[in-house]
């Protein structure tokens, strides 16, 4: 049993090799990289993060929750789940939807994933990816989606949309 303190009154417990989890999330199931996900789950991943998905309305909510996981949370692994959420985003505006971007630069990471355009397993594979160091399913989404909506781009510092990059 450890005591790290992640802005919720403990007891946190270590599982499965993973990083510690509330004492209530220990109860959770693991999804496997590879099994499906199911609507109105909550899991523990590979990485040691804890997957929520909701259906509201025409969108897939999906929260990716990476508390007491910093491995999770470089800049290399930032940028790939921004990436995964403009595959998301690309399809909504083919579709058009007009919501931001996922958060996916904190330890709380949400997606908006439309019905009928990625499917959930895959998107949320993607997301397994990412944890374990794996960009290509992130890539071939985002090539999906540019091929769908055209290019998807970053917005800089100031909102504005980046440039693609000179190759």
């Amino acid at each position: 049993m450890t005591t790290e303190r992640r802005g919720v009154a403990g007891p946190y417990a270590e599982y499965d090799n993973l990083p510690v989890l509330h004492g209530t999330e220990t109860n959770l199931p693991l999804l496997h990289p590879y099994g499906t996900v199911s609507v109105d789950d909550r899991c523990i991943t590979p990485g040691g993060g804890r997957l929520t998905v909701k259906k509201a309305g025409h969108h897939f909510q999906i929260r990716l929750d990476h508390l007491g996981c910093p491995a999770q949370l470089t800049e290399e692994k930032n940028a790939l789940y921004k990436r995964l959420g403009l595959a998301a985003e690309g399809h909504c505006l083919h579709a058009g939807c007009r919501h931001p971007a996922a958060d996916a630069e904190s330890v709380l990471r949400t997606f908006q994933l439309r019905t009928g355009s990625i499917d959930l397993t895959a998107f949320v594979r993607a997301a397994l990816a990412v944890e374990l160091g794996d960009e290509r399913p992130v890539e071939r989404l985002l090539q999906d989606a540019e091929t769908l909506a055209g290019p998807v781009r970053l917005l800089d510092e100031r909102g504005r949309k980046s440039q693609p990059e000179a190759g």
